[in-house]
């Protein structure tokens, strides 16, 4: 007769503890980011620190007149934002309408479309743009793209005359306009822009795009369905951060537009200001004129500023970027 043992039993589990021990190199690295981090941070500060303590005389002697007012003539004791504030925004806002759709056409077809040679390829030729100067920009569009425009222009003014924005007074010159402006600065964007959306494009869950094409989706209905809901987020974000681009650019502005303030409705014809092709005109003022080319450099900062942090609050927030799934 066989006598059953009891069986010993198991000894109780023992918590383990993962201690996290970065490496040496780990730790060095850590502190070189975070400290590039807060000195970005530092100079921000510095610069808006500046900025306000430089445009005071300004705002002293003009007060809150100062974002009501078009004209800027400090020979005359008159400062006023608002005319350079609307060119800059009604440049900024023709070169995204030109650019963005542009760059959502070149990332869908680099992401979806091309093969891998042409892919390489088109992604690093449109990265080559933004490495080409702006005074480039500037030369390029006032001696040849402008000219080039003209009778793009007179086009739109005798079949969308209807069109306020696209509206001409007689004897109308159509050269150095907000318009010519908007499509030079539309190419300074487009790297940024379609970067940014090619990226989201391309962390498309492929599960999600494998099952539309299984369920007999076309190319363009997976893209349709699938690619640009994921990437929506991204494509705000990275507009908002394109007109943040745009709202900056200086030199080739300058050499665009006759920097003269007012509240052109016509985009079309001759005229427009910018705030920082303005300052750059202008850069050799001194006393109430500096403090007043400050009080606007300070306006477009916070402006800017504003800009590309909503642009980050958006991609933050969406499901673009999100990952891939395993």
């Amino acid at each position: 007769m066989t006598v059953a043992l009891p069986r010993p039993e198991p000894p109780s589990p023992v918590r383990r503890t993962v201690a996290d021990r970065p490496s040496g190199a780990d730790l060095v690295f850590r502190r070189v980011t975070t400290g590039a981090g807060l000195a970005m941070l530092a100079i921000l500060v510095v610069i808006g620190f500046f900025l306000v303590y430089r445009s005071g005389p300004a705002f002293d002697a003009s007060g809150f007149g100062f974002f009501t007012t078009v004209k800027f003539d400090a020979a005359n004791g008159v400062l006023g934002v608002l005319g350079l504030l609307y060119g800059t925004v009604v440049v900024a806002l023709i070169a995204i309408c030109v650019a963005v759709p542009l760059s959502i056409l070149a990332a869908l077809f680099i992401t979806e479309y091309a093969s891998g040679r042409v892919r390489g390829f088109l992604t690093g030729l449109v990265d080559l743009l933004a490495a080409i100067p702006s005074l480039l920009y500037g030369l390029w569009g006032f001696s040849f793209l402008g000219p080039q425009v003209v009778p793009v222009s007179a086009w739109l003014t005798e079949n969308f005359g209807w069109f306020p924005p696209f509206a001409h007074k007689d004897n109308t010159l159509f050269l150095n306009s907000m318009f010519i402006a908007g499509l030079i600065v539309s190419l300074m964007v487009l790297p940024i822009t379609t970067s940014i959306i090619r990226e989201v494009f391309a962390q498309t869950p492929p599960g999600e795009k494998e099952a539309a094409l299984a369920l007999g989706s076309t190319r363009w209905g997976m893209v349709k369905t699938v690619v640009l809901p994921f990437g929506r987020g991204g494509i705000i974000g990275g507009s908002m951060l394109g007109m943040g681009r745009a709202l900056g650019e200086t030199i080739a502005v300058s050499l665009l537009l006759p920097q003269v303030p007012e509240i052109a409705t016509h985009v079309l014809q001759f005229g427009g200001a910018t705030i920082s092709g303005f300052i750059a005109n202008n850069s050799g003022a001194s006393g109430l004129a500096l403090s007043g080319l400050m009080a606007a450099g300070l306006v477009l900062f916070v402006f800017t500023l504003a800009t590309n942090f909503t642009a980050s609050v958006i991609i933050s927030r969406s499901r673009s970027g999100a990952g891939v799934d395993a």
